[in-house]
């Protein structure tokens, strides 16, 4: 049975996060989705926890699901955090999840940060003054079973091979504790195809997840198995083994569309390949500052191999564009924010079937018939076709895609199809 997995959320209680994010809310917003685990996000932050006990209840299997049956969602013991320290004579900025397989285990690791007087109040994503290294050996100690995976591995400024801050290797990073490292996240700004360039990460396997600061980037990159009864401890080996019968491919945003994906000045509002950056010495030609080096550079920089050599045994992805993003385009109107788009969302998703149904599997008659605007059932055809164009983000600016050019959507015929 198809099962999609979005490990990497944020609460209400994360910075430039929407206050919507309760636990209520994103299981009903899960099944709008189409996802059917998510992550608990933010357990180390003391209101955020207490909000989890409060709301979910533990079945045994490591996963979670509401107290008032008021959602299918089931929710699993992930959070992010965020550390600052010093290796190798360099400042590193990196961000990790850590996936942890009771909230006794949750309590254990919040008691041990309290010991050692980290802050886990200021943020949902706590700064902690912790080597990477030292932190998993922690971790290990209080609960064999917990996890942890580099969150969106390339972002230049907090990742663990970000360019501003990051390491070459996982082992640089991880040292003895690499071995324990079985996954990375590779982030919204690069896909699996660039990360299979590097040969030193065929040791890991790739997940992607949506990083979601609020309810409707909910599953804007997931993860799909095929599983029948879903446990911690089987996700976990699913990931430790790699195993391509039970993990059958990601969900991609477009890697063009991440903020960090070309290199750039967000200042000046200048972007370039990696290849024209290096002719420019890294320096923005309008203010002659450094660029930001974006993820595209980064992956080029540590590349040793073609990734075509080893697709076939890697675990397949499929790209999406949001359906809010598809829709903003064929109503004309320049927000996903809007009120159109929120009621075309919900229409269709109310009429048709979940997001992630919509954007891979109904046939495109079905979702024709759903909607007055002749427009959404033709952008979805091209978009699972990749026809489409997308100006590439840059330091910090999200890309820009367009499925239909710079003249729009060609009129329909009269039967309304094209």
């Amino acid at each position: 049975m198809r099962s999609i997995i979005d490990w990497h959320i944020h609460s209400k209680f994360s910075r430039s996060c929407s206050k919507s994010l309760e636990l209520p809310q994103i299981g009903k917003w899960c099944e709008r989705k189409g996802i059917d685990i998510v992550s608990t996000a933010d357990w180390t932050h003391p209101e955020w926890f207490d909000h989890i006990k409060e709301y979910l209840i533990e079945d045994g299997s490591g996963l979670l699901k509401l107290k008032d049956s008021s959602s299918k969602t089931q929710f699993m013991l992930t959070t992010e955090v965020s550390q600052i320290y010093k290796k190798g004579d360099k400042c590193r900025r990196i961000h990790n999840l850590i996936f942890s397989p009771s909230l006794e285990a949750c309590e254990k690791v919040n008691q041990e940060f309290d010991r050692r007087e980290l802050n886990r109040r200021s943020d949902g994503r706590p700064i902690l003054g912790i080597d990477s290294e030292e932190l998993y050996k922690m971790l290990k100690d209080i609960d064999e079973r917990i996890i942890v995976v580099p969150a969106h591995a390339w972002t230049p400024w907090y990742s663990v091979f970000g360019s501003k801050s990051g390491f070459d290797s996982l082992d640089e990073c991880f040292g003895s504790m690499t071995p324990y490292i079985y996954a990375i996240e590779t982030g919204l700004s690069s896909d699996p195809v660039m990360n299979w360039q590097i040969s030193k990460l065929d040791r890991v396997v790739l997940i992607s997840n949506s990083d979601a600061h609020s309810l409707n980037k909910l599953g804007r990159e997931a993860n799909v198995f095929d599983l029948e009864n879903p446990t911690y401890d089987e996700l976990v080996r699913i990931l430790k083994e790699q195993d391509k019968k039970k993990f059958l491919y990601t969900i991609e945003f477009y890697p063009e569309e991440g903020k960090y994906h070309f290199d750039g000045c967000a200042n000046c509002g200048f972007s370039c390949h990696p290849t024209e950056s290096k002719k420019l010495d890294y320096r923005c030609p309008q203010c002659k500052k450094p660029m930001t080096l974006g993820v595209h550079h980064r992956v080029d920089a540590l590349s040793d191999r073609d990734a075509e050599t080893v697709r076939a045994r890697k675990i397949p992805f499929k790209s999406i564009v949001p359906l809010e993003e598809i829709l903003a385009e064929c109503l004309g109107v320049n927000s996903t924010n809007s009120k159109k788009v929120a009621e075309e969302y919900l229409n269709l998703t109310d009429k048709v079937a979940d997001e992630f149904s919509i954007l891979l599997d109904v046939p495109i008659e079905e979702i024709a018939r759903a909607t007055d605007n002749p427009y959404i059932p033709e952008a979805i055809k091209k978009m699972r076709e990749g026809d489409m164009a997308i100006k590439p983000g840059y330091d910090g600016v999200f890309g820009q895609v367009s499925i239909f050019g710079p003249e729009g959507p060609r009129k329909p015929k009269q039967n309304g199809l094209f």
